[in-house]
């Protein structure tokens, strides 16, 4: 059995290095004493890093993301320094990076126990980032061995496309980790209505993280809305609608862990056993179908 938490992450202003580092190390500390072993972080968490920006700074889409790009590396050192405290790993969210090609993309990155163990970048923008924010995708997909099983990253609009879940797990992924960040209830639904169909065709868990509240300063996370869950298959031994746990509120007014439990075992046993094999049958019967 292991413990994971997901966040339900308020977007707050923090205005200096110093009261963010201390918001994140307090945040992080509360999640691994409850027992945490995994701690999950929304898409664009690593975006309140512009609340460190002049005023008319973080207030500008595209000039928000550049001017935040000096303080990725210290970032990066603050959540690795986390994981390696309390021993967990650590999954904080995402962020627009600037790649040596001169585009930004949406990147994730994963620590452990041991310091970094690389990262995931989005592959499917939405009309957002790409009309809008001239964020580009990345290419190809990770999967990441630790101690506590085979991971994969899909961040948001990439859990909405089965074919990507389905490389994962192909892989030999048995747990995906959704960051993700909406602005609507129908956009949050998309994300995790497109989670638990992944978690049913490849039976496997998806444990999501979403932003939430308002932040007026940030034209890019202005508006937030979601809940953080675990989901599995529907199956003998697994709850009958594939909800593990799911935080109450939609938008609560602070940061909120949902601390909850998943037996990848148990996962793994319902794909030998189980009712349904979706994830053996896609293979051995579409073509013959269709």
């Amino acid at each position: 059995m292991i413990r994971l938490a997901a966040c339900q992450y308020a977007i707050e202003l923090h205005e200096t290095w110093d009261a963010y580092a201390d918001h994140l190390q307090g945040l992080c500390a509360e999640a691994a004493e409850a027992g945490a072993r995994l701690l999950l972080l929304p898409e664009y968490a690593g975006l309140v890093l512009s609340g460190q920006l002049g005023a008319e700074q973080r207030g500008d889409l595209k000039a928000s993301i550049a001017a935040i790009q000096p303080l990725i590396e210290p970032w990066k050192a603050l959540c690795e320094s986390i994981a390696r405290r309390w021993g967990i790993y650590l999954q904080p969210g995402s962020m627009p990076v600037l790649d040596s090609d001169g585009r930004y993309r949406n990147r994730a990155w994963l620590f452990g126990p041991t310091g970094v163990l690389g990262h995931q970048d989005k592959l499917m923008m939405t009309r957002f980032e790409r009309e809008q924010w001239d964020i580009d995708a990345g290419q190809g997909l990770q999967v990441f061995d630790t101690e506590l099983g085979r991971l994969g990253i899909l961040i948001c609009y990439d859990n909405e496309f089965p074919m990507l879940a389905r490389r994962l797990a192909e892989a030999g992924a048995d747990l995906i980790l959704a960051p993700s960040c909406t602005d609507t209830e129908a956009g949050y639904h998309r994300v995790r209505i497109g989670a638990q169909a992944r978690a049913l065709e490849n039976q496997i868990a998806v444990l999501q993280s979403p932003t939430v509240g308002l932040a007026p300063w940030s034209p890019a996370l202005d508006e937030n809305i979601g809940r953080a869950g675990l989901f599995v298959p529907p199956d003998h031994g697994m709850p009958g609608d594939g909800v593990v746990a799911l935080s109450e509120a939609l938008s609560p007014a602070c940061s909120q862990w949902l601390v909850c439990e998943v037996d990848l075992e148990d996962v793994r046993r319902v794909r030998r056993e189980g009712q349904v094999f979706t994830r053996r049958d896609w293979p051995e019967q579409f073509d013959r179908v269709l």
